[in-house]
């Protein structure tokens, strides 16, 4: 009997551990897709032909109505069932409000499944953009405080 609970408790920690190394494994793999603050704003200050979209969820926008300088917002939602919103011929950016991108790395992998290459998402966020002194823009287009994802 304990021999049968051992091999179990292996097996489980087996199984966990494999999850773990996956899980790394795919987030390492996104890192490619990353931006950091100070190379997107050096993309934006040489005029690049380039798409920032503000994706982060409507509470966020609401408690911070600033958005990043020429960036198009969207709801989080509508980006990950119509990725169609997402040029295909220019490269773009998605970022969201924390340092985590939990929102922006959804989008992100929907749109890489679908064979976008030329997305990122920006490291850190609309905070981490802000932390940098960066400029941002005073937005205040009306929007739904539908938080569903």
């Amino acid at each position: 009997m304990w021999l049968i609970a051992i091999c179990a408790m292996g097996v489980c920690v087996l199984v966990f551990g494999l999850y773990r190394t996956m899980q790394a494994r795919a987030r390492r793999n996104l890192e490619k897709y990353c931006i950091e603050p100070e190379a997107l704003r050096a993309l934006m200050e040489e005029k690049k032909d380039l798409q920032v979209f503000d994706v982060r969820q409507p509470l966020d926008l609401l408690a911070h109505s600033e958005i990043l300088p020429g960036a198009y917002r969207i709801p989080p939602q509508e980006l990950v069932e119509h990725t169609s919103l997402l040029p295909r011929d220019k490269d773009s950016v998605v970022y969201c409000t924390c340092e985590g991108e939990k929102t922006s790395r959804v989008i992100l992998k929907r749109a890489l499944a679908l064979g976008f290459t030329r997305v990122k998402f920006l490291r850190g966020g609309f905070e981490g953009w802000k932390a940098k002194g960066y400029p941002v823009e005073r937005y205040d287009v009306p929007f739904h405080l539908d938080t569903a994802v």
